[in-house]
């Protein structure tokens, strides 16, 4: 195992996922955030489509998205609980910083649509390696909010997804490893 800790390599190798709902301040300020989105905006996008957009909310917007996360849930399950609606509002609350990471592809372009997509997880996770480079500690969630339309329609078009939201924050405790797989599972060499 790779032990260095001295040298870039060690960076990409000590990165972590925090849970979202355990980071506290301080999060980027301005200036580290703009870094840490033109760090994500640097990954490989055959066609220089830039098939994704990034929406950050400040922290005075996260009533009316806890607003927004509730009103879609109701519409969507009349059903719902007090449980289920007082997720939406804690989902809407954490971490300091937050990013919507929207799928935004060029429609029409020869580029396949697939090959957009995959650019836009890697600038996710280009966004997450930025956090961690400059001490901060990121969460990408899904979940619900990630599919509703209507979620979907208050940061972005019909044509575009919600590929994550990126929460990001400084770790109010140590964050655990968590195992990872063998190589040797997930690795093989071509046998022509």
């Amino acid at each position: 195992m790779f032990n260095d800790t001295t040298t870039p390599i060690s960076l990409l190798l000590s990165r972590r996922s925090g849970k979202p709902r355990d980071m506290i301040a301080p999060g980027p300020d301005a200036a580290q955030l703009e870094t840490i989105l033109t760090a994500a905006s640097r990954v490989p996008d055959h066609g220089k489509l830039a098939p994704w957009r990034f929406v950050t909310l400040a922290a005075d917007q996260r009533n009316a998205l806890a607003d927004l996360l509730v009103s879609a849930y109701q519409a969507e399950k009349p059903e719902a609980g007090k449980l289920e609606l007082d997720a939406m509002v804690q989902f809407a609350h954490q971490a300091p910083s937050l990013v919507v990471v929207l799928s935004s592809p060029v429609v029409g372009s020869k580029i396949p649509l697939w090959e957009q997509e995959l650019s836009t997880g890697a600038a996710c996770m280009q966004l997450l390696n930025a956090a961690h480079a400059l001490g901060f500690v990121g969460g990408w969630l899904t979940g619900w909010p990630t599919y509703s339309a209507r979620v979907r329609d208050a940061f972005g078009t019909g044509d575009e997804h919600i590929a994550g939201f990126v929460f990001l924050g400084s770790p109010s405790k140590a964050l655990e490893e968590r195992p990872r797989p063998n190589l040797s599972d997930v690795v093989r060499a071509w046998q022509p």
